[in-house]
This record gives structure tokens, sequence and C-alpha cells, in this order.
């Protein structure tokens, strides 16, 4: 049974406006009224469909994921993988853990988990609207009064109220709005194959069990990796072929060529490759980026990013939807602690301290990885492999190349609690911070050279915020 944390209920009720119902957007709608507010969501698409591929849930989300009472199928349909490795592109291995699974919820009191997208977008979807959650589906937003605050759709509905959760992703229009420009995300260099197997496709009696018993697969070559893991208990398996970009300017989706794609990893593991030869179609998806926002809230205080909106994360560490699910969680966390309209501006000028000082970590060490997977044949590659290698079946030390299960990242990436941090900062001083929150990273600005995460939070207990448990869904 999964730990129980508590969830604080708010004194004063606001009306909060969401946009998006992604995954950063139905987190903060989840993590807002489960404090007492009440919550609209305004989501551009007609209908939630089966887009995207798979993730990869780390416990510093999953340990939210139970807080929320999910449902039993979402847990049903995710696959807990028993193996971490790392291969080099050839086939050898370089880094094995066995037990992972019973390894990290050792240490984290929460799941690995790999999981479709859908699943837990639909699964975040209905545990929201079973709160209470409105939801206003084919609205997509066209300009925002950022005095009042108000938004106005295209199709010419209106709606204010006491804050404006933007959550509307890489592409975000509340981000334009806000800012005054429309730059558009820039390219990063690499693009991504994402590549989904169902097991009733594949007849090799090898490959079925590879994709039956859920592990993850890292392949490491020059200036390009692949990932791959088991979806829905074993009976789909997601690959995910990271290689530099060729694709046209302006151009960031577009179907690919499977003959070009298997000869990008021609020479590569031949368990890839043979993975490889039964896809019949696939997609090429430019990866893009843009710097993070300055600030994420405006000076009323009625309105704040979320997620990609205002932080994209590339995906070598696959922490951009763990990272939307921890902000929804700490914002509505917070929002859960005022006592009155008043104090939104110190509850969201905390949301923006705590969660930028993490954000900024974890890009840092998602460049070092893709840095560190990518390395072309030589002398600095051939350095990488004898660390590897020189700690292949032993307890592992750090600095490690795969940030993965490195004893040195790992444990503040994978270990932070939302709910914790926001807990340790009320109790010190509520909304009055009087020294920088370091937001469940290390103490330094390498976090690699630091053995354990630091929050330095000076905060108070809030006498009028109500204490109530939350409710735990997740057998698991």
């Amino acid at each position: 049974m999964a730990t129980r944390f508590e969830q604080p209920v708010s004194a004063t009720k606001l009306d909060v406006i969401v946009v998006g119902a992604g995954l950063s957007g139905l987190a903060a709608a989840i993590s807002t009224r489960l404090s007492g507010h009440n919550v609209t969501v305004f989501e551009s698409a007609r209908e939630l469909q089966e887009v995207g591929a798979g993730l990869q849930l780390t416990p510093n989300c999953t340990l939210i994921l139970q807080q929320w009472g999910l449902p039993d199928r979402f847990w049903a349909t995710a696959a807990e993988p028993t193996e971490l490795l790392v291969h080099r592109y050839s086939g050898e291995i370089l880094a094995i853990e066995h037990d992972f699974n019973k390894n990290i919820r050792a240490k984290y009191g929460a799941p690995f988990l790999d999981s479709h997208r859908v699943d837990l977008q639909l699964a975040l979807y209905d545990r929201a609207r079973e709160l209470g959650v409105h939801f206003n589906l084919g609205e997509r937003v066209s300009t925002i009064d950022f005095d009042i605050p108000e938004l106005v759709t295209m199709s010419g509905r209106s709606a204010r109220g006491d804050l404006i959760i933007a959550a509307d992703g890489l592409w975000s229009r509340s981000r334009a709005l806000f800012t005054g420009t429309d730059e558009a995300p820039r390219p990063t260099g690499d693009l991504a194959y994402r590549v989904m197997l169902d097991l009733d496709q594949v007849n090799d009696p090898e490959l079925r069990q590879w994709i039956q018993n859920p592990t993850v697969h890292f392949w490491i070559g020059p200036g390009a990796h692949a990932v791959g893991y088991s979806l829905r208990g074993g009976n789909m398996y997601n690959i995910v072929l990271l290689v530099p970009d060729d694709l046209p300017a302006g151009v960031s989706r577009q179907p690919g060529s499977v003959e070009e794609m298997r000869a990008l990893f021609t020479g590569w593991d031949p368990v890839l490759t043979r993975l490889l030869d039964m896809i019949d179609s696939v997609e090429k998806w430019k990866l893009m980026h843009r710097e993070e926002l300055p600030t994420w809230i405006n000076e009323k205080a009625n309105f704040v990013f979320v997620g990609d909106a205002c932080h994209p994360m590339l995906p070598y560490l696959a922490q951009g939807a763990n990272s939307a699910v921890e902000d929804g969680a700490v914002l509505g966390l917070l929002l859960g602690h005022i006592n009155s309209k008043h104090e939104l501006s110190k509850a969201l000028g905390m949301y923006q301290q705590l969660r930028k000082t993490r954000g900024d970590a974890i890009v840092r060490e998602t460049f070092k990885q893709r840095e560190a997977f990518h390395m072309r044949c030589g002398p600095a590659q051939e350095a990488r492999d004898q660390v590897f290698l020189s700690q292949l079946h032993k307890p592992l030390k750090g600095p490690f190349p795969s940030r993965w299960t490195c004893p040195e990242v790992q444990p503040w990436l994978y270990g932070y609690n939302a709910f914790q941090e926001v807990q340790t900062a009320i109790q010190i001083s509520p909304f009055r911070p009087t020294e920088p929150l370091r937001g469940g990273i290390p103490s330094t600005n390498e976090a690699t050279n630091v053995k354990t995460p630091t929050v330095g939070v000076r905060c108070l207990v809030s006498e009028s915020a109500r204490i109530v448990p939350t409710l735990i869904g997740a057998r698991i």
C-alpha cells in the first residue's frame, strides 16, 4: 500500500481556469481541485485521442499518482520493468541492474512504470471529472486579458476567474500572448522515430519473450541512441530512435521511410534490427526546444505557467511528463494553503521558486545524458565505456555515464517528494521564503557532484489551512 500524504484544503475557494488538457494541465486540475477550488479546463482538441507513444514514469511522478485515486485500469495496463540495461550499439552490455523494480520501490516508495501516454492522460481525465473538474473541449484560446484575468476562445466563448493556469504545451498560445511574441520552438538537431509494436505482430519466440518480460533497454551509439520497453502488461513494445535531424525547416512531424530508418541502424544489435524489420510504418518527430521563460507568473499574480509551456524538456531522461505532473501537484498543494485571495501572489511566488530551481537542474542533466549517450567513436567514448564496464555487476559509484542509475543523480531526481517539499515550506514560513528555495535538487550548480538533495526552505504553518487525507486509489 502506498504511503498516505496529507492534502491541504484551502480556507477560501478560488475559481481556477486551466488552459490545456495535457498531462500538466490535468495534473494541475486534479491537485487544485483536491485543494478545494473550482476548476474549469479549456482544451483545443475536440476529444482526447490515442496519440503519442510510451512514457517512462519515474518515482518522483508515480508517488504523486498513487495519491490521486486514478482508475485501477491505469495501474493494470502499465508495465514495471524488472531490469534496466545499457548496451553498446552493437549489443554488448555496458550496464545492467537486476531487480530494478524491487530496488526502485525499496529506495523511493513508488514504482518505475512504462505506460502509454494516452493511458495516463485518460486516467487523469477521468479522475478529474470524477472530482468535479469541468471540461470544455474543442475550445482554442484566442485572447487573454491578464488584468482580470479572462480568456476568450476562437468560438467567442469567454471565461474569467481568480487564476488562469497555462498548460498548453510547447506550442503554447498562452505563452505567445504573455510574451507578446510568436516565436516558434527551435530545432535541437535531433529527431525521433517513434515506433509501437503489438505482440500480435511478432512471431519470433525470442522477441515475443523480450516483449512479454518488461525490461528497459538502451542502445547507445555514435550520434544516436535507441530505447525500448514494454507497455500494457507486455502486449506492446515501444521503441524510440533518436538520430540527427534531417527534416526540412518548418516541418516538425511527417511520415518516415522504414527503409531509411533501418539503414541508420545497420550494424547495431541484431535484436534491435530484428525488431525494426517488423515495422511497416513509422513517423519522424523533430525534437524542438525553447528557452525557459524568465518568469512563470504575471505581475498581478493571477496567471501562471506549468509544464512545457514554460520549461520544455527533451526526452533524454524522460522527465518531461514527470516534471509536468510535479508542477501540477506542487501548484495545487500550495493553493491548498492559501487563506484568502490576497495570498495568491505568495503561493505563486513560492511555486515558481521551488519549480524553476529543480527544473534547471533536470535540464542540465538531460543535456549531459544526451552527450554521454551520443558519443562518437574515439577516446572519449572509450573512456565512457571503461567507466561502464569497470562497474558491471558491482555497486555503482558516481559519476556514472547513465544518469538513469547514477548514484549521484538518481536519488535527487527520483527521490523528490512534492508533498513533503510543500509541507516543509509551509511549516517554516507560509509563502514568506527567507532564503532561496532549492526545489528538490542538490545544493551545488553541478548536480552530479553532490550525493543528496537539499531543500533550503524556511516557512511557518498556516493555522487556518485545513489538512485532510488524500484518496489512495492505486493498489499496486
